[in-house]
């Protein structure tokens, strides 16, 4: 462990420590989904597709998310269910793809998540009795008690240097993997990565998941046929973690990428940046703009969408035996 780790090491602890001595728990079930690196592992879809199967199961689910970079102050609704309530300024752009994706489910920004549950049980529908809270990225969120830990790790690139912050990507040692309930390896079947989890984590179980291409959208948002990029050239560009699994994701599309630009996670499109991309995407002969969900929540608010811009959503694939072992647990 380097200096600059155990810098940081420490204020991880005292954190933690601190924040497990105010721990509050909710008169509901909780599940968290998480992970220990920074981002990329697919935790939208994961918490899209657990809450669609609570949906199924007859329970009422909700989900709590800090909304990274949004404005909006206090607990809110960035969803009530059935309509998107707040922009992604005011939200962030993953709250508003959850909640434009998930009908019938409310989705709460709170950097308090005991204080968004709360919130959540003073709305029309928070006191029915199958009320279950789905906790967006709350591995590290220790003031609130979960009932289920779900970690999410990296298949193709578990720990990176498997150092920490700022040095690394960790956000905290691998031996925190011990407080997971169950563990997820996406994107890659890793059978190495499989026997070091549960040496880490005997108790848990490990279960692999892929990250599939749902939907293609057009700029109205309409779904357009899968085979509309077979062999066609597109200028791709995105702002997410993982930008190299966005890649592969396009190749097996099918499609011909003349060139992908990367933009930072999270990051907050201008106009500009989208003539840009029009006048590259035109030079280099590519008939289509290619971009993700993500990001395409964020240009729709700028009223610039050009004409030949796609979006492909991802769905996230686990057998049900997934479901069965987290539905067993929650019952316990």
């Amino acid at each position: 462990m380097t200096a600059v780790e155990f810098l940081y090491y420490l204020g991880y602890t005292a954190k933690k420590r601190h924040s497990l001595s105010k721990q509050k728990r909710l008169p509901r079930k909780v599940i968290s989904i998480g992970n220990l690196t920074l981002g990329g592992t697919g935790k939208t879809p994961a918490a899209i597709a657990v809450a669609e199967e609570a949906k199924k199961r007859g329970y009422r689910p909700v989900i709590l998310t800090r909304g990274y970079r949004g404005k909006a102050k206090g607990p809110c609704l960035v969803s009530d269910g059935s309509s998107v309530l707040l922009s992604v300024e005011e939200a962030g752009d993953e709250p508003v793809v959850m909640a434009g994706r998930l009908k019938g489910v409310p989705v709460v920004k709170s950097a308090d998540r005991h204080e968004g549950g709360l919130f959540a049980m003073q709305q029309p529908w928070g006191d029915d009795p199958d009320l279950l809270f789905i906790l967006d990225d709350g591995f590290q969120h220790w003031r609130l008690s979960k009932d289920i830990d779900i970690v999410l790790v990296d298949g193709q690139d578990p720990f990176g240097n498997r150092k920490m912050l700022p040095v690394g990507p960790l956000r905290g040692p691998l031996a925190e993997l011990k407080d997971a309930d169950i563990l997820v390896i996406t994107k890659a079947r890793n059978e190495a990565l499989a026997l070091e989890l549960h040496k880490i984590n005997k108790d848990a179980s490990v279960f692999y998941a892929t990250h599939e291409v749902t939907d293609i959208r057009k700029a109205d948002g309409t779904v357009a046929a899968s085979s509309l990029l077979k062999g066609v050239k597109v200028l791709a560009f995105c702002g997410i973690a993982n930008p190299a699994s966005f890649k592969k994701t396009l190749s097996h599309l099918g499609c011909g990428i003349v060139e992908l630009k990367q933009y930072r996670d999270h990051y907050r499109y201008v106009r500009e940046d989208i003539s840009g991309l029009e006048e590259k995407g035109k030079r280099l002969g590519a008939e289509f703009l290619l971009t993700t969900e993500k990001d395409m929540v964020k240009i729709r608010e700028l009223k610039c969408v050009p004409r030949n811009l796609l979006s492909i959503e991802i769905g996230f694939s686990i057998a049900k035996s997934f479901y069965n072992e987290v539905f067993k647990l929650l019952a316990l």
